[in-house]
């Protein structure tokens, strides 16, 4: 047992850094020079807000007792009646809550106001993202689409990827599109720090995939060789379809446009990681390696859907979260072995169909579920503080009119914060605030 909580604590650690640094270093580099700052700030603050909401009532909605949407926030309010042993527990739910908020930002880059976002962000933690995880992870016979619908999600399809995108969506067509797109050529302004932030995601997505495994605790034989099976399957699982993702990307990337990038390889990793989570512990090693090229293939060609749909998705996650993580899904009613952790054949096993249709199921009560929620909460905002801020804050850059800063020093000729631009740069202008474009 000490090696399961020493296991766990270093699989909570990992989580943990997939949010702070490496979303935040993965999208910043994608972002504009002028709002990198921005980009990387509302996954810092996404963690400061949902971590402490979490202890607060976050558990107590998602894993006491029993409840079709979710429990009782106050039977265990601030982990109340939570065995301090049992702390490892809640801080590695917690962090799939911090990603799962975090994953949204990237969808706003450039024009939602800050303040917007920390409103928001304990919003829908509160109505969509703990019910949600109640419905998924509290596997209870009430429990909706694990217990009820009976639809496998190992760590966090629905959850986490489908629940993040749909929001992604409905905030982008509330936000509208940013100034200039889609005419202007709004390009990543350091890919080196998100190739670097993609490979910390993939390094941290371990602890997500594997340590997402339910081990009861007793210590006989038995238990333990299950449990290194399990951890096995779902180590090879994610490495082997991460590495296809990235491929199936390059592969469309290159007959679409001509061109293998650096980009594509990139997010190619997280389609991949995005699609194995629900299906990590379901599926062979030949099903995961089918899963990565589907989604990497599938999620390249629909990240350029935008273009032709018209909806601003500043950094693509409507076309990795939401599209990777409903390929991931359902497939595994194709590919899921009877020797996995769901214990069921997919299609491709001799299944038949009923697995196909439960996870069908799983994906469009997420998708509903989601939207709706996500829609009411952001209307609310949009309608008491405003979501966007407005046309001259947004040409002058997020970073410099919400945090007084700017990313890169390069006119101060000091060794200096960017801080320093800023103050040379109110000095000669009015002041003006963010709360102003409400």
């Amino acid at each position: 047992m000490d090696g399961y909580y020493a296991f766990m604590l270093v699989a909570t650690a990992l989580v943990l850094m997939m949010t702070v640094p490496a979303l935040a270093m993965f999208y910043g580099g994608m972002a504009r020079s002028k709002s990198v700052l921005n980009m990387m700030m509302m996954s810092y603050i996404a963690a400061a807000i949902v971590g402490i909401l979490y202890v607060a009532v976050g558990w107590s909605m998602g894993w006491s007792g029993d409840g079709t949407l979710f429990a009782n926030p106050f039977e265990l309010f601030w982990l109340d009646g939570v065995a301090t042993g049992d702390y490892i527990y809640v801080m590695f739910q917690m962090t799939f809550a911090i990603i799962t908020a975090a994953l949204i930002s990237g969808a706003v880059a450039d024009r939602m106001k800050f303040s917007a976002w920390v409103v928001f962000v304990p919003l829908w933690a509160l109505l969509v993202y703990f019910p949600m995880a109640h419905m998924v992870f509290s596997c209870t016979d009430d429990s909706l689409i694990c217990g009820r619908i009976g639809a496998q999600d190992y760590a966090g399809g629905t959850a986490v990827h489908i629940n993040a995108g749909v929001a992604a969506l409905v905030l982008v067509l509330l936000l509208g599109k940013r100034i200039g797109w889609p005419k202007d050529q709004m390009r990543p302004h350091n890919l080196t720090l998100t190739m670097v932030g993609a490979g910390l995601l993939w390094f941290g997505w371990y602890g997500f995939n594997v340590g997402s495994i339910v081990f009861a605790g007793e210590t006989d034989e038995e238990n333990l060789a299950q449990f290194f099976a399990e951890t096995g399957r779902t180590f090879a699982n994610t490495t082997l379809a991460t590495m296809a993702a990235i491929l199936g990307w390059l592969l469309v990337e290159r007959l679409l446009h001509g061109k293998a990038t650096s980009l594509g390889a990139a997010s190619g990793i997280v389609a991949g990681l995005v699609a194995i989570t629900p299906a990590a512990g379901a599926v062979d090693i030949g099903g995961a390696v089918a899963i990565g090229a589907i989604a990497g293939a599938v999620c390249a060609w629909a990240v350029s859907l935008k273009y032709k749909l018209r909806y601003d998705d500043s950094l693509d996650v409507v076309g990795v979260h939401l599209v990777g993580g409903i390929v991931g899904t359902v497939l595994i009613g194709v590919f899921s072995t009877a020797d996995g952790a769901g214990g069921v054949d997919g299609l491709v096993h001799g299944g038949g169909f009923g697995s196909l249709a439960d996870q069908s199921l799983g994906v469009v009560v997420a998708v509903v579920y989601s939207g709706v929620l996500t829609a009411i909460i952001a209307l609310a905002v949009k309608l008491t503080i405003g979501l966007r801020l407005d046309e001259e804050d947004e040409v002058n850059g997020i970073d410099l009119v919400a945090h007084g800063e700017s990313a890169y020093d390069l006119h101060s000729g000091t060794s200096g914060g960017g801080s320093v631009l800023a103050a040379s740069t109110a000095a000669s202008t009015p002041a003006k605030t963010e709360g102003a474009s409400a």
